[in-house]
């Protein structure tokens, strides 16, 4: 595995013949900032400029804007870049950053590896804020890590690979840890993230680099992507709702071995969604409507306002009323219902089985052995988030799911 130093000879934003054989990229060519633009936007408008072969961050940016990302997505990889900051300055390079308009900042979603002027910052800094931590997460051995000055170039890098985060600085390792990990989880519920519910949890997403207003400058960034593993997932354990997150008021329990949901007094919408993200999957579910049965599965969903999950339902209703079918919940209702024919495959307060396979722009349902549905959509081959399980409002409500499994594409 290749290790770059800030203090090599080899010519800035240039990648060798050994580089290249191995699968590296530059994301920065040092001549423009083809590949890059604003956060949220499509164009190039922020406090960034090519400078000495470095992108420059002016020190104009703040803690709501100034961040730019690249074009492309990235999942797994190794990422490594030289950079130097002003004195008492402070920036960051952040990861798996997802875009959405309710998502103003980046920094609510992708993880962020921090870059500060310990010494000379005009403000105490916590441990979880000092440079090169995972910030306010993880932090490295602060009496062994070696960052050379402001003014001075230093080296960092990120091996992300399938949930396994180590960091680097210059050269040597300072932080591992695994994504997504109760450990992980409990970090982030009981810190600076407890009120940021998408927080971390995307498994792909953009590179960011930040300008929280002071100077920075960035170069040699390159990038080789990892492969994607497999894995089973059994995503109910029969006993308790671990690995789960509860929405709203409405009720969801374990009982017998049964995950049952059921209206509550409120009478409202409630959801139960993993607490991880699931995007490329094979999904089988068994259910049982036992008093109306108008719920759903979602796909690649998020949280919205800690209440509202946002994002594609695949349909869990009574007789007459598309099971198998998807609906968007917001904007364009739905998708695809299924044909009238095949209504009468639902069998209303026995057990179904429900499977929901999804890969890139392609969503296919069965229910009972039986095709429902078969689409290509953009908007979900672009989306990413949670499986949610849901309760319609209006009360009355009462479905039990059992076998809860997935493998992942």
């Amino acid at each position: 595995m290749s290790v770059f130093s800030a203090c090599n000879t080899q010519e800035n934003n240039s990648l060798t013949e050994k580089e290249k054989a191995e699968g590296w990229q530059l994301l920065f060519d040092g001549k423009s900032l083809d590949g890059w633009r604003d956060y949220n936007g499509t164009a190039l408008t922020g406090p960034w400029e090519v400078v000495d072969g470095t992108i420059q961050a002016n020190g104009h940016g703040s803690d709501a804007n100034g961040y730019i990302v690249t074009d492309k997505i990235y999942e797994n990889f190794e990422l490594s870049w030289d950079w130097k900051i002003s004195k008492g300055g402070n920036s960051g390079l952040l990861y798996h950053v997802v875009e959405r308009p309710r998502f103003a900042v980046p920094y609510v979603t992708g993880p962020e590896y921090q870059l500060i002027d310990d010494i000379n910052f005009a403000e105490p800094l916590e441990d979880w804020q000092r440079c090169g931590v995972d910030y306010a997460m993880y932090s490295p051995d602060f009496s062994t890590i070696k960052i050379n000055p402001a003014g001075e170039w230093n080296n960092s890098k990120i091996i992300f690979d399938n949930g396994h985060v180590t960091y680097f600085m210059n050269g040597e390792k300072t932080i591992e840890f695994d994504a997504w990990s109760d450990d992980w989880f409990n970090r982030k519920n009981s810190g600076k993230w407890s009120h940021t519910p998408e927080y971390g949890l995307a498994h792909k997403g953009l590179i960011c680099l930040q300008d929280h207003g002071y100077p920075a400058w960035f170069r040699n960034i390159k990038i080789r992507e990892l492969p994607r593993k497999t894995k089973e997932v059994s995503l109910f354990n029969g006993e308790n709702l671990d690995g789960w997150d509860k929405y709203g008021t409405e009720l969801w329990y374990v009982k017998d071995g049964l995950l049952i949901c059921e209206s509550g007094p409120d009478k409202q919408y409630g959801y139960l969604a993993t607490r991880e993200y699931y995007d490329d999957f094979d999904l089988t579910v068994e259910f049982k409507q036992e008093s109306d049965g108008n719920s759903g599965v979602f796909i690649r969903s998020f949280v919205e306002e800690d209440v509202k999950v946002n994002g594609w339902q695949v349909e869990v209703a009574p007789p007459g009323f598309d099971t198998g079918g998807v609906y968007e919940s917001y904007g364009r209702g739905w998708l695809i219902q299924i044909p009238d024919e095949k209504e009468d495959i639902l069998k209303y307060g026995d057990w179904n089985t429900l499977r929901v396979r999804i890969q890139g722009d392609n969503v296919q349902t069965w229910l009972n052995g039986k095709e429902m549905i078969n689409i290509r959509d953009e908007k979900i081959g672009a989306g990413q988030g949670r499986i949610a399980l849901q309760i319609h409002d209006g009360g009355g409500i009462k479905v039990l799911w059992r076998n809860l499994r997935l493998t992942t594409l």
